[in-house]
């Protein structure tokens, strides 16, 4: 065995000894309590047909993209739909990357020059982090959603000046304080990035996101628009000036070296964003069980500590690996699909079961949900 293989093997054991070794699981027939797909679109035979139909009526196209954007995967279809996209989101532009982790990377890897100032809320996704380390700007994170803590960070900033957050929080399910953080970059002349990924499809009257939902589109410099979420497809985009998409093409490494996504992907996103105005029913549906199922746990689990409502995110905090992990173990038996976050996923202490709602689940899922559980809390109490 070679050295490399030994230590690989070396931290696969210390994982393993840990109880935090990570494995590939199949698709199960559970609940679906689990997922990301909050619209049910990914599943949706509806958008299976026109996604179908949209290829049938562009037979040329190519199966695949055959390079890059900058060589030969550009097309006319993938700019008329940023041009589409951007005309949805309220933006002068719009670029598409493949995942939303590339344009997370692509745009704060990028963006911020040396001697700049980077400033993240200590909970963005971990693609924002990625993307923060492999800026050349000094980074600083503030504690999450704290407004006096960030106007202390910008009182101290230097030279050009990026603030980035998340509208949605992907562990916590709560919400960034949006209109007050506007409040500050503005004041600070400070460029704000709103990831949506959890938001987009999710918030506002067809989907838009969050923070068209609360009209501060002008506002917000960058935003990011991830398709593999409430959309049920993949790829991302970010929306903003010209001045930034043609920045982005230039400069972002994750899109100047990667493959295009090829036609058919193209015509899905198209066929999506094409579908959202007719999702309405579905969003105040998903929204009406988000409040229902808050109303079962303050009736029925009063003394359990949940995150935030705000959003189809909940997080039930049961501290501890091992007891969080066998929950979610006893809820798997049970027929519910959920899944534990662990420390150090989160903080420890702060391990919890997270719990996304679906416009597919119903109210008589949620009541057997909230039974199970109080008979697993009976249990260990």
């Amino acid at each position: 065995m070679i050295k490399a293989d030994n230590t690989i093997q070396t931290l696969l054991d210390k994982r393993r000894s840990a109880g935090l070794l990570r494995s590939l699981k199949k698709p199960t027939d559970l609940i679906d309590f689990c997922s990301n797909d909050y619209l049910g679109l990914a599943r949706s035979p509806i958008v299976r047909q026109q996604i179908e139909q949209a290829a049938a009526h562009h037979p040329a196209l190519p199966n695949g993209s055959t390079g890059s954007r900058l060589l030969a995967g550009n097309s006319t279809l993938a700019e008329e739909l940023e041009t589409e996209i951007a005309l949805f989101h309220k933006a002068e532009a719009a670029l598409i990357f493949n995942s939303g982790y590339d344009a997370n990377v692509g745009l704060l890897a990028s963006l911020p020059q040396r001697g700049d100032t980077l400033l993240t809320d200590e909970l963005i996704h971990a693609s924002m982090i990625d993307g923060a380390r492999l800026s050349l700007a000094n980074r600083f994170k503030f504690r999450h959603n704290d407004l006096a803590d960030l106007e202390n960070r910008l009182k101290s900033a230097t030279a050009t000046v990026y603030v980035a957050i998340e509208s949605v929080y992907s562990m916590d399910g709560d919400l960034a304080p949006l209109p007050e953080i506007v409040e500050l970059c503005e004041r600070y002349e400070a460029a704000l990035i709103v990831d949506e990924a959890h938001a987009t499809g999710v918030f506002g009257t067809n989907g838009e996101g969050l923070v068209q939902a609360l009209g501060l589109q002008k506002q917000v410099f960058a935003r990011v628009h991830t398709f593999g979420k409430a959309l049920g497809i993949h790829g991302a985009t970010v929306v903003g000036s010209a001045a930034l998409r043609e920045f982005l093409i230039n400069f972002a490494r994750s899109f100047v070296y990667s493959t295009a996504l090829p036609p058919h992907s193209l015509l899905a996103i198209r066929s999506v964003y094409g579908f959202l105005p007719q999702c309405q029913t579905l969003i105040q549906r998903l929204h009406t069980l988000r409040a229902y199922f808050q109303q079962q746990i303050e009736t029925h689990l009063p003394q359990t500590e949940w995150t935030s409502a705000e959003s189809p995110i909940l997080g039930l905090i049961v501290p501890g690996n091992d007891v969080c992990r066998a929950t979610a173990t006893r809820l798997q038996q049970a027929g519910f699909d959920i899944r534990p976050i662990l420390s150090p996923t989160v903080p420890a202490g702060r391990e919890r079961l997270r719990i996304c709602l679906h416009a597919f689940n119903s109210e008589n899922e949620i009541d057997r949900l909230v039974r199970t559980l109080q008979e697993i809390i009976d249990v260990h109490e």
